[in-house]
């Protein structure tokens, strides 16, 4: 009971001063008194609980970060089903995006970023705790009671794992998610936790969230026709998050933010609207649905670039370039591939652990403190390095004696010195697991991007096995970016060391 005087917890102290009572009087006044506050609590409870978590709040910090570029506006910027060949300084061809490639031109993008998983809520739920989503038991996209049971998975994401808000909101920060969650809620699952759990001070999430907001659809998917009254279309969704993240930013300029806006595109179904299909060309059918894939496609991917570059000029606008660091990342690789252009050509999909499954693009970018044009091509750099980098690069000294102290117990790995330009020197295992039981996990419809269920790599090799050790496939990635030749019948010795350790790591996170 926040803010009031006598609570439960002290209820020792309410005997000691009732017992104190110098007369029977004295005692039953006092005693009438501490039932009124009491009842006080009681309320104050009740009003608390009964707060929508898009805009419940937690019990403060006990400090307050002051806006800095050293502890600046984090905004984790998740594009969905996202590959290489999406973005122009990529090598993208499909589309120009020449917001993004502006955010590459004055930050740092990596060619080594990799994913946690090559599905949506494994990915997501490393991101948020650091540590390896089998160890909160989430090895697929989160669905129904019966299809997470069918998976040998959990419901939702457990709120006693590491949180990304939580642990930021320690850190003085306001925090506030946007858009897609799928780390539990939605279909049949009305039991899990609210986003304040997580530490969220406010929230606005999808259909797949706890507390899906009427503007993102509270009934239907986001591939749903159907809409609901004050929903936005599929098609002007982004547009909404991202004035929904300036909004937040500036709500307080003197208080750093940390924002997950988590974006609906580009997953399919591609829905752009007439006007956006305009821009990209292609003819002029008489409906969206009569244009091809490949042109909605365009359409999506080219609106996305246009709101990232309004969140970047807003901050501009506001003077806050300098004091807002903004990280742009997929969750996995693209699905559909359009003939692996999406993936630039790396093998595999979402879906798949071959490379185009995993390796997605990262920009991390402000200006004055991130060195601007540099490509790092050199750094492996994973997905659950994000929170512990995150805690040293925004968190100051809280941050950094919270990873001393290994209480998080974080998988992930601090990094801050590549993103000020420092590639990471030495070698270091990372690892992969996906699709376990064939009837229960979606694969690629391509049989050539369909992977063994287990990953590693470690410096420039890279290993594929089943569960149990079988079908070996081993690539050389420095020589063979694209996994066209399987090197493990020359590399018996090397396998077999990297399947040791692959196999003891599934044994350790996965224990069954």
């Amino acid at each position: 009971m926040a803010g009031v005087g006598v609570s439960f917890s002290n209820s020792k102290r309410v005997d000691s001063f009732l017992k104190r009572a110098a007369t029977p009087m004295l005692r039953t006044l006092q005693l009438g008194l501490v039932i009124r506050l009491l009842i006080l609590g009681l309320s104050v409870m009740g009003m608390s609980s009964g707060v929508s978590a898009q805009d419940s709040t937690q019990a403060a910090p006990s400090s307050k970060a002051a806006l800095s570029a050293s502890q600046p506006h984090v905004i984790v910027v998740v594009v969905d089903d996202f590959g290489l060949g999406d973005i122009g300084c990529y090598g993208g061809t499909l589309q120009p995006t020449p917001a993004m490639d502006q955010m590459a031109r004055e930050g740092i993008r990596w060619t080594h970023f990799y994913s946690a998983s090559c599905i949506c809520s494994p990915s997501r739920a490393a991101l948020v705790t650091g540590q390896y989503s089998g160890r909160h038991k989430i090895t697929s996209y989160l669905q129904t009671r019966a299809g997470n049971k069918a998976c040998g998975q959990a419901d939702f994401l457990s709120p006693s794992a590491p949180s990304l808000a939580r642990i930021f909101k320690s850190m003085g920060y306001r925090t506030c998610h946007l858009g897609k969650w799928h780390l539990g809620g939605g279909r049949d699952v009305t039991s899990a936790p609210k986003f304040s759990t997580y530490g969220y001070d406010h929230a606005h999430g999808t259909w797949e969230s706890p507390e899906p907001a009427a503007a993102l659809g509270k009934q239907y998917p986001p591939w749903s026709e159907q809409l609901e009254p004050g929903q936005v279309h599929r098609s002007d969704r982004t547009r909404w998050l991202v004035d929904q993240a300036i909004e937040y930013v500036l709500k307080d300029s003197t208080r750093p933010a940390l924002i997950t806006l988590w974006l609906d595109d580009t997953h399919v179904p591609f829905r752009p609207s007439a006007e956006q299909l305009e821009t990209v060309g292609g003819g002029n059918p008489a409906t969206v649905k009569d244009r091809s894939e490949k042109d909605r496609y365009r359409a999506v991917l080219a609106n996305l670039d246009v709101q990232i570059g309004r969140l970047t000029e807003a901050i501009r606008k506001h003077s806050l370039a300098e004091k807002t660091l903004v990280v742009l990342m997929g969750d996995n690789g693209p699905a559909p591939t359009f003939d692996q252009v999406r993936t630039g050509g790396l093998r595999g999909s979402k879906l798949s652990l071959y490379e185009g499954g995993i390796r997605v693009p990262l920009i991390v970018w402000q200006p004055g403190r991130i060195p601007a044009g540099v490509v790092d091509e050199t750094t492996v750099f994973t997905a659950i390095d994000l929170l512990p980098t995150l805690m040293t690069y925004a968190g100051g000294e809280q941050g950094r004696q919270q990873l001393a102290t290994n209480s998080l117990k974080l998988d992930g790995r601090e990094m801050s010195g590549a993103w000020m330009g420092t590639p990471g020197s030495g070698v270091r295992a990372n690892f992969w697991e996906y699709g376990r039981k064939t009837e229960a996990f979606a694969f690629p419809k391509d049989p050539k991007n369909r992977s063994p269920f287990l990953a590693m790599r470690e410096g420039p090799w890279k290993l594929l096995v089943n569960f149990d050790g079988k079908e070996a496939e081993l690539y050389q990635l420095d020589l063979d970016p694209y996994e066209t030749t399987n090197r493990a019948p020359e590399e018996a010795e090397r396998v077999e060391r990297m399947r040791v350790k692959l196999l003891g790591w599934f044994k350790e996170v996965y224990p069954h």
